[in-house]
């Protein structure tokens, strides 16, 4: 299993109407959900090890970018 240096940026959006989280890699094809924080971590790190298998270079690290959008009227 190869390891290096780099780090996996995963943009964080929570639903406001359903509740839960969801996660989208950015620049891999790597997506997940969770009801909460706790479980997306554990859903993050179920998805890298399953996007990554024993020939590539896995990221040595995982960020969360939390994106919240808010809207309001003028």
């Amino acid at each position: 299993m190869s390891s290096s240096n780099s780090e996996i940026i995963f943009e964080v959006s929570e639903d406001e109407i359903d509740g839960g989280y969801s996660a989208s890699a950015l620049g891999y094809g790597i997506h997940t959900e969770g009801d909460t924080i706790e479980e997306l971590r554990g859903n993050v790190k179920e998805a890298v090890d399953c996007y990554f298998d024993e020939t590539m270079a896995r990221p040595a690290l995982i960020r969360l970018h939390f994106v919240r959008d808010e809207v309001f009227a003028l």
